[in-house]
């Protein structure tokens, strides 16, 4: 299971603007904490994502993708100072240096324990190389929904917009998508996790994909 925001909390929260964050980049800047805790809750998503795409079925019995994020927003807001970016893009890009660091010590602690086993189900040393290619951070991802909204777009970073609207799809929608668009597993693999046949699974799959675009179809048309 990937644990993100609900639904229901997704859709009490407003879409910000570039303005709007560049105002709650400003005020954590100088020092309101409030403001960096609101600032860093509109990445919770994303970094969820990453995280959940960096752990196979096996890991995730022993990392739980939001504990990993959790540690990273904390360590952001102890490391706030330490940002130099004013855009964005320059944010996602230091917070998944603070990600990379935050997987890396998780794996650390298991390590310990279970090094053997461990090694053989995640390379230590590619998880900073794969979550900064990771497929959510690419224009071209999820080709099946079409492309976002334009306008949209230009305010959002793309990667972010798609993290927030998976957070509204149901648990095994998420699942599917992160399994078989961030993974690449197959449809057998993907039902060996899910406890599913492979038929069952495409058909999940195939509806995860409609609801997502109908869902960027639907924030299209109330720009």
């Amino acid at each position: 299971m990937i644990a993100l925001c609900s639904a229901v909390d997704q859709s009490q929260m407003a879409q910000p603007t570039s303005k709007a964050f560049s105002e709650l980049l400003g005020a954590a800047s100088r020092g309101n904490a409030s403001s960096l805790g609101q600032l860093l809750e509109l990445y919770r998503n994303y970094l969820t994502i990453l995280a959940a795409s960096q752990l196979d079925q096996r890991l995730r019995r022993r990392l739980n993708p939001s504990d990993v994020v959790q540690d990273t927003m904390l360590a952001a807001q102890r490391g706030f100072g330490e940002f130099r970016g004013n855009s964005e893009g320059e944010m996602l890009a230091w917070l998944r240096q603070i990600l990379i660091r935050s997987l890396h010590q998780a794996l650390d602690f298991h390590l310990l324990a279970k090094r053997r086993d461990l090694r053989r189900e995640i390379s230590i040393e590619d998880v900073g190389v794969a979550l900064n290619n990771s497929a959510i951070g690419r224009h071209d991802v999820l080709t099946d929904i079409g492309p976002t909204p334009s306008t949209v777009a230009q305010r959002r970073e793309h990667a972010v917009l798609l993290a927030d609207q998976l957070a509204t799809l149901k648990t095994e929608y998420r699942d599917v998508i992160v399994y078989r668009n961030f993974q690449g597993m197959s449809f057998d693999a993907i039902a060996s996790a899910m406890g599913k046949s492979s038929g069952a699974v495409r058909m999940i799959w195939l509806r995860a994909i409609e609801k997502l675009r109908a869902q960027f179809e639907l924030q299209s048309e109330n720009e």
